[in-house]
């Protein structure tokens, strides 16, 4: 999830100086572990999300803004976003009870998805949708310019990422990673990552562009911060361009989510058949 990425911002002046940095491969494969070990808690929290949408008119300027707010949790291993607020306004009881059979069907959908990978010795995400492994990411493209940088207080060592073009894949979402350069900002003392930029090299499409169509020079960004002292987990997400992902999400201008309101929680009462009620856990 890299993409069009700025050169590191902060100062990389007096950082370890005599440290010498890391061996970029074994870096990122250190990052991965542990972000397999942060998804296993990551399920124990429900947060909140803005998204915000700018439409751009021909010449730039903003002609229609647009807002959705969401809860965000886990249902059966799945991570679903429950629809709060349209523009501001709250969803009407029926609005609610059309929310509650949409992550009703998406959560069925999504172990579908999963048991049928698992049978076939994919590894898929939560969702059940491709992933791919840090051991991929060095065939589809390169890893290069290892530096230390000061990133929000913290000590990281930003990396350059540029997918090629001619490099073999095996899935869909392996062609979508090996068109896209940026840079990734790992924590040095959690091997987490902490920020990551990117651009699109190209125009990606699937299915004519009806379920995915990221246009080129499309960029966007990410920002985690660690929670609880524990876990690092998104706080903003950006994107810059023109770009419809499945039903995720769609823009053409600009795009941002804030995520906030980390708090843990555990499944109680149910809201739908077979899914339960998210609510707060005691710390």
């Amino acid at each position: 999830m890299a993409l069009g990425w700025g050169v590191a911002g902060g100062r990389a002046q007096g950082l370890n100086a005599e440290k010498p940095l890391p061996d970029i491969p074994a870096l990122m494969h250190e990052v991965e572990t542990h972000q397999k070990e942060a998804e296993a808690v990551q399920k124990d929290y429900l947060y909140h999300a803005v998204d915000m949408v700018q439409q751009l008119d021909g010449n730039g300027r903003v002609k229609k803004t647009e807002t959705e707010e969401y809860d965000v949790f886990w249902v059966e291993g799945v991570q679903v976003h429950k629809l709060t607020k349209k523009n501001g306004k709250e969803l009407s009881a029926g609005e609610q009870q059309k929310q509650n059979k949409r992550i009703d069907k998406e959560v069925t959908r999504a172990r579908e998805r999963r048991a049928k990978a698992e049978a076939e010795g994919k590894t898929t995400d939560s969702n059940g949708y491709e992933e791919v492994t840090v051991s991929r990411l060095l065939e589809l493209g390169s890893f290069s310019n290892a530096r230390r940088v000061m990133l929000n207080g913290r000590k990281t060592i930003a990396v350059d990422y540029v997918g090629d073009p001619k490099a073999r894949t095996r899935n869909r979402l392996e062609n979508l990673i090996r068109d896209v350069a940026g840079t990734v900002w790992v924590d040095e003392d959690d091997d987490a990552i902490s920020k990551l930029e990117g651009h699109f090299l190209d125009t990606f499409k699937i299915g004519a562009g009806l379920v995915v169509n990221i246009q080129k020079g499309t960029s966007f960004s990410l920002e985690q911060r660690k929670i609880n002292d524990e876990v690092w987990l998104p706080v903003e997400v950006d994107g810059r361009g023109t770009a419809r992902v499945f039903l995720l999400f769609r823009f053409n201008g600009n795009f941002r989510e804030v995520d906030s309101g980390y708090r843990k929680f555990k499944v109680t009462s149910t809201i739908l058949p077979g899914i339960g009620k998210p609510s707060d856990r005691s710390q």
